[in-house]
């Protein structure tokens, strides 16, 4: 199964660097975003609560452009076809596509986390940066996850591009709540903390409940 779900991975990382479909679409959407709050709070920094809001909700509408693209290929030029066909475990496709949205959200976090930090945080974010890691690697983990289900589920309809936000925003709003509380000591420069273990611990949770969950039911999806 390790060889079908490299060979899935790097077929949908070359499909990626060739077409440009979706992270350009992220990174741009997100920096836009952080510009337009620059202007919009007419304020010179934001910290702690607020600053993590507008960086998990940002970076929870940027993925959104990435989950809505992420099966499309796959429907329209009989990708499951070939894919049922062969001699493989269905569960590969899972974790491929799973891994390809994490790539996807990792490359949109280095774009995105510096121009957050120059234009919206004062102080430098390199003290909290290796704890802001951590945070954004068990949220991304989460939305990988939720998002891998969700294109699934919303691909297979006609309105997949209107279905999978409907979906998906009301399954990510728990992982964008605990990554915000995790991240608001880090980003409370007069005040700086440590991420809140309880916060961290729920996020983990919330990543291990949804891969059962999608481990389940993926083969199903597949197969109707």
């Amino acid at each position: 199964m390790r060889r079908t779900v490299a060979a899935l991975l790097r077929k949908e990382l070359l499909v990626e660097l060739r077409t440009l479909e979706s992270i350009p679409a992220m990174s741009l959407f997100a920096v836009t975003t952080f510009v337009v709050f620059h202007f919009a709070l007419n304020r010179n920094t934001v910290e702690g609560d607020l600053a993590a809001g507008i960086l998990w909700v940002t970076l929870l509408f940027a993925a959104i452009l990435g989950v809505n693209r992420l099966f499309v290929a796959d429907a329209d030029q009989g990708g499951f076809d070939g894919f049922l066909l062969a001699p493989v475990d269905r569960t590969a496709m899972l974790l491929a596509k799973a891994l390809t949205l994490l790539a996807y959200l990792v490359v949109l976090e280095i774009v995105a986390v510096p121009a957050f930090a120059l234009l919206l945080l004062g102080p430098s974010i390199g003290g909290a940066l290796p704890d802001l890691v951590g945070v954004l690697a068990l949220g991304d983990v989460g939305v990988a996850v939720v998002g891998t289900l969700v294109a699934a589920l919303a691909v297979r309809t006609r309105a997949r591009d209107l279905l999978g936000p409907l979906l998906g925003l009301p399954l990510l709003v728990p992982i964008v709540i605990g990554g915000a509380r995790a991240t608001s000591p880090l980003l409370a420069f007069t005040h700086p903390g440590g991420p809140a273990g309880r916060w961290l611990a729920t996020l983990a949770l919330y990543d291990l409940v949804f891969g059962l969950i999608a481990y389940a039911v993926f083969d199903f999806l597949l197969e109707d």
